[in-house]
Protein backbone atom coordinates (compact mmCIF):
# COMPACT_ATOMS: atom_id res chain seq x y z
CA UNK A 1 0.00 0.00 0.00
CA UNK A 2 1.31 3.37 -0.96
CA UNK A 3 0.28 6.67 0.84
CA UNK A 4 -0.56 9.85 -0.90
CA UNK A 5 2.53 12.38 0.01
CA UNK A 6 0.66 15.19 1.58
CA UNK A 7 -1.60 12.60 3.78
CA UNK A 8 -2.29 13.43 7.29
CA UNK A 9 -0.31 11.08 9.82
CA UNK A 10 -3.88 10.14 11.54
CA UNK A 11 -4.20 7.67 8.20
CA UNK A 12 -1.05 5.93 8.77
CA UNK A 13 -0.08 2.86 10.38
CA UNK A 14 2.35 0.77 11.40
CA UNK A 15 1.40 -1.53 8.71
CA UNK A 16 0.71 1.05 6.01
CA UNK A 17 4.92 2.32 6.88
CA UNK A 18 6.24 -1.35 6.92
CA UNK A 19 4.66 -2.00 3.52
CA UNK A 20 6.58 0.85 2.02
CA UNK A 21 4.84 3.94 2.60
CA UNK A 22 6.67 6.75 -0.10
CA UNK A 23 6.86 9.35 2.61
CA UNK A 24 4.98 11.13 5.51
CA UNK A 25 3.86 14.62 5.36
CA UNK A 26 1.19 16.65 7.12
CA UNK A 27 -1.35 19.12 5.50
CA UNK A 28 0.38 22.59 5.15
CA UNK A 29 -2.08 24.50 7.75
CA UNK A 30 -1.98 22.08 10.22
CA UNK A 31 1.61 22.56 10.93
CA UNK A 32 4.40 25.03 12.67
CA UNK A 33 7.39 26.04 10.82
CA UNK A 34 9.17 23.74 12.61
CA UNK A 35 8.08 19.99 13.58
CA UNK A 36 9.75 18.21 16.03
CA UNK A 37 12.35 16.44 14.32
CA UNK A 38 13.74 19.97 13.68
CA UNK A 39 12.41 20.34 10.12
CA UNK A 40 10.93 23.31 8.34
CA UNK A 41 7.51 22.62 6.81
CA UNK A 42 6.71 22.57 3.10
CA UNK A 43 4.99 25.81 3.72
CA UNK A 44 7.36 27.67 5.54
CA UNK A 45 10.55 26.21 2.98
CA UNK A 46 8.28 27.89 -0.01
CA UNK A 47 7.69 25.51 -3.57
CA UNK A 48 8.74 26.34 -6.95
CA UNK A 49 5.40 28.46 -8.17
CA UNK A 50 5.16 26.68 -12.26
CA UNK A 51 6.43 23.54 -13.29
CA UNK A 52 8.93 25.44 -15.70
CA UNK A 53 10.47 27.64 -13.02
CA UNK A 54 11.54 24.45 -11.07
CA UNK A 55 12.58 23.04 -14.66
CA UNK A 56 14.23 26.12 -15.61
CA UNK A 57 16.02 26.39 -12.05
CA UNK A 58 17.26 22.75 -12.80
CA UNK A 59 18.82 23.51 -16.27
CA UNK A 60 19.95 26.69 -14.81
CA UNK A 61 22.03 24.57 -12.14
CA UNK A 62 23.30 22.25 -14.59
CA UNK A 63 23.91 24.40 -17.53
CA UNK A 64 26.96 26.19 -16.02
CA UNK A 65 30.68 25.98 -16.23
CA UNK A 66 30.68 22.59 -16.61
CA UNK A 67 29.28 22.69 -19.70
CA UNK A 68 31.08 26.07 -21.51
CA UNK A 69 34.42 25.54 -19.45
CA UNK A 70 34.71 21.45 -18.61
CA UNK A 71 32.69 19.90 -21.68
CA UNK A 72 34.71 21.50 -24.66
CA UNK A 73 38.03 20.69 -22.70
CA UNK A 74 36.88 17.06 -21.52
CA UNK A 75 36.12 16.48 -25.34
CA UNK A 76 39.32 17.65 -26.80
CA UNK A 77 41.72 15.60 -24.16
CA UNK A 78 39.33 12.62 -24.42
CA UNK A 79 38.83 12.41 -28.32
CA UNK A 80 36.58 15.03 -29.62
CA UNK A 81 33.94 12.57 -30.96
CA UNK A 82 34.53 9.65 -29.15
CA UNK A 83 34.50 11.17 -26.24
CA UNK A 84 31.08 12.73 -27.00
CA UNK A 85 29.73 9.16 -27.75
CA UNK A 86 30.44 8.32 -24.30
CA UNK A 87 28.88 11.09 -22.83
CA UNK A 88 25.56 11.03 -24.77
CA UNK A 89 24.84 7.54 -23.61
CA UNK A 90 25.68 7.81 -19.98
CA UNK A 91 23.82 11.69 -19.68
CA UNK A 92 21.13 10.64 -21.66
CA UNK A 93 20.32 7.17 -20.13
CA UNK A 94 22.16 6.84 -16.98
CA UNK A 95 21.81 10.49 -15.85
CA UNK A 96 18.18 10.67 -16.70
CA UNK A 97 17.36 7.68 -14.83
CA UNK A 98 19.34 9.28 -11.96
CA UNK A 99 18.20 12.95 -12.31
CA UNK A 100 14.31 10.93 -12.02
CA UNK A 101 15.68 9.12 -8.54
CA UNK A 102 17.49 12.22 -6.63
CA UNK A 103 14.54 14.52 -7.70
CA UNK A 104 12.01 12.17 -6.14
CA UNK A 105 14.15 11.61 -3.17
CA UNK A 106 13.32 15.20 -2.70
CA UNK A 107 10.05 15.16 -3.07
CA UNK A 108 8.94 12.35 -1.41
CA UNK A 109 10.65 13.50 2.18
CA UNK A 110 10.45 17.20 1.68
CA UNK A 111 13.95 18.16 3.04
CA UNK A 112 17.41 18.76 1.71
CA UNK A 113 19.64 15.71 1.42
CA UNK A 114 20.87 15.40 4.50
CA UNK A 115 17.73 14.59 5.85
CA UNK A 116 16.55 13.23 3.11
CA UNK A 117 18.55 9.99 2.68
CA UNK A 118 17.85 9.49 7.13
CA UNK A 119 14.41 9.27 6.53
CA UNK A 120 14.19 7.33 3.59
CA UNK A 121 17.10 4.33 5.74
CA UNK A 122 18.97 5.36 8.28
CA UNK A 123 21.72 2.59 6.74
CA UNK A 124 22.17 5.24 4.00
CA UNK A 125 22.91 8.39 6.23
CA UNK A 126 26.01 8.85 5.19
CA UNK A 127 25.18 9.45 1.63
CA UNK A 128 23.18 12.63 2.43
CA UNK A 129 26.21 13.68 4.90
CA UNK A 130 28.79 13.28 1.53
CA UNK A 131 25.43 14.86 -0.66
CA UNK A 132 26.25 18.17 1.57
CA UNK A 133 29.51 18.40 2.36
CA UNK A 134 30.21 18.09 -1.35
CA UNK A 135 28.53 21.01 -2.72
CA UNK A 136 29.56 22.69 0.65
CA UNK A 137 33.53 21.89 -0.71
CA UNK A 138 32.53 22.70 -4.35
CA UNK A 139 30.93 26.31 -4.08
CA UNK A 140 34.25 27.95 -2.93
CA UNK A 141 36.09 26.65 -5.24
CA UNK A 142 33.74 26.97 -7.88
CA UNK A 143 33.12 30.67 -7.00
CA UNK A 144 36.79 31.47 -7.44
CA UNK A 145 36.57 30.28 -10.66
CA UNK A 146 32.91 32.34 -10.92
CA UNK A 147 35.25 35.59 -9.70
CA UNK A 148 37.25 34.57 -12.95
CA UNK A 149 34.46 34.60 -15.30
CA UNK A 150 33.54 38.10 -13.75
CA UNK A 151 36.68 39.58 -13.75
CA UNK A 152 36.97 38.41 -17.98
CA UNK A 153 33.41 39.68 -18.41
CA UNK A 154 34.30 43.35 -16.80
CA UNK A 155 37.94 43.54 -18.97
CA UNK A 156 36.31 42.30 -22.17
CA UNK A 157 33.18 45.19 -21.85
CA UNK A 158 35.14 47.79 -20.60
CA UNK A 159 37.45 47.49 -24.05
CA UNK A 160 40.05 45.66 -22.54
CA UNK A 161 40.40 42.25 -24.93
CA UNK A 162 43.99 43.44 -26.23
CA UNK A 163 45.38 42.95 -22.83
CA UNK A 164 43.09 39.96 -21.55
CA UNK A 165 44.63 37.78 -24.85
CA UNK A 166 48.46 38.77 -23.89
CA UNK A 167 50.42 35.20 -23.49
CA UNK A 168 50.57 34.78 -19.36
CA UNK A 169 47.92 37.37 -18.78
CA UNK A 170 45.68 34.75 -17.00
CA UNK A 171 48.45 33.62 -15.00
CA UNK A 172 49.58 37.08 -13.92
CA UNK A 173 46.30 37.83 -12.46
CA UNK A 174 45.70 34.88 -10.66
CA UNK A 175 48.70 34.88 -8.99
CA UNK A 176 48.07 38.15 -7.74
CA UNK A 177 46.60 38.45 -3.89
CA UNK A 178 43.73 40.99 -3.77
CA UNK A 179 42.11 41.41 -7.42
CA UNK A 180 41.37 37.29 -7.63
CA UNK A 181 39.57 38.14 -3.72
CA UNK A 182 37.82 40.71 -4.91
CA UNK A 183 36.20 39.65 -7.74
CA UNK A 184 35.42 36.10 -5.68
CA UNK A 185 33.78 38.10 -3.25
CA UNK A 186 32.08 39.58 -6.09
CA UNK A 187 30.61 36.52 -7.19
CA UNK A 188 29.72 35.18 -3.64
CA UNK A 189 27.74 37.97 -2.93
CA UNK A 190 26.08 38.31 -6.62
CA UNK A 191 24.78 34.37 -5.65
CA UNK A 192 23.49 34.94 -2.19
CA UNK A 193 22.02 38.49 -3.18
CA UNK A 194 19.29 36.49 -5.39
CA UNK A 195 19.18 33.33 -3.07
CA UNK A 196 18.33 35.11 -0.21
CA UNK A 197 15.10 36.32 -2.12
CA UNK A 198 13.89 32.95 -1.63
CA UNK A 199 13.19 30.02 -4.23
CA UNK A 200 9.98 32.08 -6.14
CA UNK A 201 11.56 35.57 -5.80
CA UNK A 202 15.15 34.37 -6.51
CA UNK A 203 16.17 30.54 -7.54
CA UNK A 204 12.75 30.73 -10.07
CA UNK A 205 12.95 33.96 -11.31
CA UNK A 206 16.46 34.47 -12.48
CA UNK A 207 16.29 31.76 -14.01
CA UNK A 208 13.46 32.34 -15.87
CA UNK A 209 15.17 35.31 -17.50
CA UNK A 210 18.93 33.87 -17.57
CA UNK A 211 18.53 30.27 -18.65
CA UNK A 212 16.57 30.97 -22.16
CA UNK A 213 18.56 34.03 -22.87
CA UNK A 214 21.47 32.06 -22.68
CA UNK A 215 20.70 29.43 -24.75
CA UNK A 216 19.67 31.42 -27.65
CA UNK A 217 22.61 33.71 -27.29
CA UNK A 218 25.24 30.79 -27.22
CA UNK A 219 23.64 29.29 -30.27
CA UNK A 220 24.38 32.69 -31.88
CA UNK A 221 27.34 32.50 -31.07
CA UNK A 222 28.27 29.02 -32.01
CA UNK A 223 26.87 29.81 -35.59
CA UNK A 224 29.04 32.35 -35.96
CA UNK A 225 32.42 30.76 -35.15
CA UNK A 226 30.70 27.96 -37.61
CA UNK A 227 30.86 30.36 -39.99
CA UNK A 228 34.54 31.18 -39.99
CA UNK A 229 37.11 29.83 -42.52
CA UNK A 230 39.32 26.60 -41.07
CA UNK A 231 36.15 25.82 -38.81
CA UNK A 232 35.48 22.47 -40.26
CA UNK A 233 38.22 20.65 -39.34
CA UNK A 234 37.10 21.67 -35.57
CA UNK A 235 33.51 20.31 -35.72
CA UNK A 236 35.01 17.61 -37.13
CA UNK A 237 37.06 16.52 -34.88
CA UNK A 238 34.35 16.96 -32.01
CA UNK A 239 31.92 14.94 -33.57
CA UNK A 240 33.33 12.22 -35.44
CA UNK A 241 34.31 8.97 -33.39
CA UNK A 242 37.38 6.75 -33.30
CA UNK A 243 35.91 3.70 -31.54
CA UNK A 244 39.78 2.39 -31.79
CA UNK A 245 40.61 5.43 -28.89
CA UNK A 246 37.41 4.34 -26.81
CA UNK A 247 38.44 2.95 -23.54
CA UNK A 248 37.60 2.81 -20.02
CA UNK A 249 39.14 5.75 -19.60
CA UNK A 250 36.75 7.75 -22.12
CA UNK A 251 33.57 6.16 -20.27
CA UNK A 252 35.12 7.22 -16.50
CA UNK A 253 35.90 10.92 -17.96
CA UNK A 254 32.21 10.70 -19.75
CA UNK A 255 30.56 9.77 -16.37
CA UNK A 256 32.47 12.11 -14.12
CA UNK A 257 31.39 14.88 -16.47
CA UNK A 258 28.01 13.56 -17.04
CA UNK A 259 27.23 14.15 -13.16
CA UNK A 260 29.39 17.46 -12.81
CA UNK A 261 27.40 18.75 -15.56
CA UNK A 262 23.70 17.73 -14.84
CA UNK A 263 24.74 18.44 -10.67
CA UNK A 264 24.52 14.82 -9.89
CA UNK A 265 25.71 12.97 -6.89
CA UNK A 266 26.07 16.31 -5.13
CA UNK A 267 22.65 16.63 -3.24
CA UNK A 268 21.94 19.84 -5.52
CA UNK A 269 18.49 17.74 -7.45
CA UNK A 270 17.46 16.51 -3.91
CA UNK A 271 17.15 19.99 -2.62
CA UNK A 272 15.71 21.10 -5.87
CA UNK A 273 12.85 17.94 -5.36
CA UNK A 274 12.30 18.96 -1.83
CA UNK A 275 10.50 22.79 -3.22
CA UNK A 276 8.45 20.30 -6.15
CA UNK A 277 4.82 20.42 -6.16
CA UNK A 278 3.21 17.04 -6.11
CA UNK A 279 1.56 17.41 -9.22
CA UNK A 280 4.34 17.76 -11.33
CA UNK A 281 5.87 14.96 -13.53
CA UNK A 282 9.06 14.08 -12.35
CA UNK A 283 9.97 11.88 -15.21
CA UNK A 284 8.96 14.72 -17.64
CA UNK A 285 11.15 17.32 -15.89
CA UNK A 286 14.35 14.82 -15.93
CA UNK A 287 13.58 14.71 -19.39
CA UNK A 288 14.05 18.07 -20.06
CA UNK A 289 16.83 18.58 -17.89
CA UNK A 290 18.68 15.95 -19.38
CA UNK A 291 18.36 17.65 -22.84
CA UNK A 292 18.23 21.02 -21.87
CA UNK A 293 21.98 20.24 -20.52
CA UNK A 294 23.15 18.08 -22.91
CA UNK A 295 22.48 20.69 -25.60
CA UNK A 296 24.22 23.65 -23.98
CA UNK A 297 27.44 20.91 -24.13
CA UNK A 298 26.82 20.67 -27.58
CA UNK A 299 26.50 24.34 -28.39
CA UNK A 300 29.52 24.88 -26.42
CA UNK A 301 31.86 21.87 -28.41
CA UNK A 302 30.50 23.71 -31.50
CA UNK A 303 31.71 27.49 -30.41
CA UNK A 304 34.89 26.45 -28.17
CA UNK A 305 36.38 23.63 -30.15
CA UNK A 306 36.20 25.43 -33.66
CA UNK A 307 36.87 28.56 -32.28
CA UNK A 308 40.50 27.45 -30.96
CA UNK A 309 41.23 25.23 -33.62
CA UNK A 310 40.41 28.08 -36.39
CA UNK A 311 43.20 30.49 -34.50
CA UNK A 312 45.21 27.75 -33.08
CA UNK A 313 44.97 24.67 -34.71
CA UNK A 314 43.96 20.93 -33.08
CA UNK A 315 47.16 21.85 -31.06
CA UNK A 316 45.64 24.91 -29.37
CA UNK A 317 43.10 21.75 -27.75
CA UNK A 318 46.06 20.95 -25.65
CA UNK A 319 45.48 23.57 -22.80
CA UNK A 320 43.09 21.73 -20.69
CA UNK A 321 41.56 23.59 -18.11
CA UNK A 322 43.39 26.93 -19.08
CA UNK A 323 41.38 26.79 -22.36
CA UNK A 324 38.69 28.90 -21.19
CA UNK A 325 40.85 31.57 -19.44
CA UNK A 326 43.96 31.17 -21.36
CA UNK A 327 43.45 30.15 -24.73
CA UNK A 328 39.75 31.61 -26.00
CA UNK A 329 40.35 35.96 -24.90
CA UNK A 330 43.41 35.20 -27.29
CA UNK A 331 41.14 33.37 -29.51
CA UNK A 332 38.52 35.51 -29.29
CA UNK A 333 41.02 39.01 -30.22
CA UNK A 334 42.20 37.26 -33.10
CA UNK A 335 38.40 36.90 -34.52
CA UNK A 336 36.99 39.33 -36.37
CA UNK A 337 34.85 41.49 -33.99
CA UNK A 338 36.24 39.19 -31.62
CA UNK A 339 35.81 41.57 -28.66
CA UNK A 340 32.30 41.73 -29.41
CA UNK A 341 31.69 38.20 -29.32
CA UNK A 342 34.49 37.75 -26.09
CA UNK A 343 32.02 40.16 -24.29
CA UNK A 344 28.97 38.47 -24.96
CA UNK A 345 30.14 35.37 -24.16
CA UNK A 346 32.22 36.13 -20.85
CA UNK A 347 28.82 37.84 -19.68
CA UNK A 348 26.84 34.85 -20.75
CA UNK A 349 29.16 32.46 -19.06
CA UNK A 350 28.98 35.05 -15.53
CA UNK A 351 24.99 34.51 -15.95
CA UNK A 352 25.72 30.70 -15.81
CA UNK A 353 27.91 30.24 -13.39
CA UNK A 354 25.68 32.20 -11.25
CA UNK A 355 23.03 30.36 -11.68
CA UNK A 356 25.11 27.03 -11.10
CA UNK A 357 26.83 28.67 -7.85
CA UNK A 358 23.27 29.40 -6.64
CA UNK A 359 22.18 25.84 -7.12
CA UNK A 360 25.62 24.87 -4.64
CA UNK A 361 24.64 27.23 -2.38
CA UNK A 362 21.13 25.88 -1.99
CA UNK A 363 22.15 22.54 -0.84
CA UNK A 364 23.85 23.90 2.20
CA UNK A 365 20.75 26.94 2.84
CA UNK A 366 18.17 24.41 2.50
CA UNK A 367 19.86 22.06 5.63
CA UNK A 368 20.31 25.05 7.63
CA UNK A 369 17.03 26.32 7.38
CA UNK A 370 15.67 23.16 7.80
CA UNK A 371 17.35 22.45 10.77
CA UNK A 372 17.88 26.36 12.51
CA UNK A 373 15.35 28.49 12.75
CA UNK A 374 17.35 31.59 10.87
CA UNK A 375 15.78 32.57 8.54
CA UNK A 376 16.36 32.27 4.23
CA UNK A 377 18.00 35.40 3.96
CA UNK A 378 19.83 35.06 7.20
CA UNK A 379 20.73 31.74 6.28
CA UNK A 380 21.98 32.64 2.71
CA UNK A 381 24.73 35.40 3.93
CA UNK A 382 25.84 32.76 6.46
CA UNK A 383 26.78 30.42 4.05
CA UNK A 384 28.25 32.90 2.09
CA UNK A 385 30.53 34.38 4.23
CA UNK A 386 31.36 31.22 5.18
CA UNK A 387 31.78 30.18 1.58
CA UNK A 388 33.94 33.18 0.90
CA UNK A 389 36.36 31.99 4.11
CA UNK A 390 37.02 28.65 2.59
CA UNK A 391 37.36 29.83 -1.01
CA UNK A 392 40.38 32.40 0.20
CA UNK A 393 43.05 29.23 0.38
CA UNK A 394 41.80 28.18 -2.98
CA UNK A 395 42.52 31.75 -4.36
CA UNK A 396 45.96 32.19 -2.78
CA UNK A 397 46.66 28.40 -3.73
CA UNK A 398 46.93 30.63 -7.26
CA UNK A 399 49.34 32.72 -5.81
CA UNK A 400 51.43 33.67 -2.74
CA UNK A 401 50.31 29.55 -1.37
CA UNK A 402 51.10 28.32 -4.93
CA UNK A 403 54.15 25.87 -3.12
CA UNK A 404 51.63 24.62 -0.84
CA UNK A 405 50.79 20.98 -1.98
CA UNK A 406 48.25 18.31 -0.90
CA UNK A 407 48.82 15.01 -2.58
CA UNK A 408 51.07 16.22 -5.22
CA UNK A 409 47.95 18.80 -6.15
CA UNK A 410 47.37 22.81 -5.47
CA UNK A 411 44.70 23.42 -3.32
CA UNK A 412 42.50 24.14 -6.01
CA UNK A 413 43.12 20.51 -7.47
CA UNK A 414 42.87 19.12 -4.05
CA UNK A 415 39.22 19.99 -3.80
CA UNK A 416 38.34 19.35 -7.06
CA UNK A 417 39.73 15.71 -6.96
CA UNK A 418 38.06 15.32 -3.51
CA UNK A 419 34.77 16.13 -5.03
CA UNK A 420 35.03 15.00 -8.88
CA UNK A 421 36.71 11.61 -7.84
CA UNK A 422 36.17 10.55 -4.63
CA UNK A 423 32.82 12.02 -3.13
CA UNK A 424 30.38 12.27 -5.93
CA UNK A 425 31.16 8.74 -6.96
CA UNK A 426 30.17 7.40 -3.62
CA UNK A 427 27.25 9.88 -3.50
CA UNK A 428 26.03 8.47 -6.72
CA UNK A 429 26.93 4.78 -5.65
CA UNK A 430 24.84 4.83 -2.60
CA UNK A 431 22.24 6.57 -4.04
CA UNK A 432 21.40 3.81 -6.24
CA UNK A 433 22.49 0.98 -3.65
CA UNK A 434 19.71 2.85 -1.38
CA UNK A 435 17.03 2.80 -4.20
CA UNK A 436 18.02 -0.60 -6.13
CA UNK A 437 18.74 -3.22 -2.41
CA UNK A 438 17.48 -0.60 -0.08
CA UNK A 439 13.95 0.37 -0.28
CA UNK A 440 13.54 -0.54 -3.53
CA UNK A 441 12.72 0.95 -7.16
CA UNK A 442 8.89 0.14 -6.85
CA UNK A 443 9.04 2.74 -3.73
CA UNK A 444 10.49 5.18 -6.50
CA UNK A 445 7.86 4.65 -9.79
CA UNK A 446 5.26 4.43 -7.10
CA UNK A 447 6.30 8.37 -5.77
CA UNK A 448 7.18 9.21 -9.44
CA UNK A 449 3.79 7.97 -10.20
CA UNK A 450 2.11 9.98 -7.24
CA UNK A 451 1.69 13.07 -10.31
CA UNK A 452 -1.03 10.79 -11.62
CA UNK A 453 1.55 10.12 -14.79
CA UNK A 454 2.20 6.40 -15.37
CA UNK A 455 6.39 6.32 -15.73
CA UNK A 456 6.96 5.38 -18.89
CA UNK A 457 10.72 4.95 -18.34
CA UNK A 458 10.33 2.79 -14.91
CA UNK A 459 11.85 -0.76 -16.59
CA UNK A 460 14.44 1.03 -17.78
CA UNK A 461 14.74 3.09 -15.25
CA UNK A 462 14.80 -0.32 -12.50
CA UNK A 463 17.57 -2.22 -14.93
CA UNK A 464 20.15 0.89 -14.70
CA UNK A 465 19.68 1.75 -11.31
CA UNK A 466 19.50 -1.56 -9.53
CA UNK A 467 21.81 -3.48 -11.93
CA UNK A 468 23.82 -0.76 -14.33
CA UNK A 469 24.39 1.81 -11.95
CA UNK A 470 26.09 -0.42 -8.88
CA UNK A 471 28.38 -1.78 -11.13
CA UNK A 472 29.29 1.10 -13.39
CA UNK A 473 29.86 3.05 -10.13
CA UNK A 474 32.32 1.01 -8.02
CA UNK A 475 33.93 0.29 -11.33
CA UNK A 476 34.36 4.13 -11.30
CA UNK A 477 35.19 4.41 -7.41
CA UNK A 478 37.86 1.74 -7.62
CA UNK A 479 39.26 2.92 -11.32
CA UNK A 480 39.48 6.63 -10.00
CA UNK A 481 41.48 5.55 -6.64
CA UNK A 482 43.50 3.09 -8.46
CA UNK A 483 44.61 5.42 -11.20
CA UNK A 484 44.91 8.75 -8.85
CA UNK A 485 47.21 7.23 -6.92
CA UNK A 486 49.10 5.70 -9.98
CA UNK A 487 48.38 2.11 -9.34
CA UNK A 488 47.70 1.83 -12.36
CA UNK A 489 47.19 3.91 -15.86
CA UNK A 490 44.79 3.60 -18.16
Amino acid sequence: MTTDLYQAPAKLSRKNLKQGATSVDVPRNTINPIDRTGQKSTESRGLFNSKIGFVLAAVGSAVGLGNVWRFPYFAATYGGGTFLFAYLLIALLFGTCLLVAEITIGRMTGAGPLQAFRKLDKRFAWVGMLALITPAIIFPFYSVIGGWVARYSFVFLTGGAAGAAETGAFAAFTSQTWSPILWLGIFIVMCAALLAQGIRKGVERINLVAMPVFIVMMMGLAIYTLTLPGAGEGVRHFLLPNFNELSLNTFIAATRQSFFSLSLAGGVMVAYGSYLKKDASIEKAAVQIAAFDTSASLIAGFLVIPAVVVVAGIDGLGQGAGLLFATLPAVFYAMPGGAVVGAIFFTLMLAAAVTSGISLMEVVVTTVTDRTRLSRPQAAWTVAVGSFLAALPVTLGMGMWSHVRLGGRDILGMMNFLTDTVFMPLVGLGTVLLIGWGIGPKRIIEAVEASGRKFRLAGLFTVLIKWVGPLLLSGLVVTSFLMAFGVITL
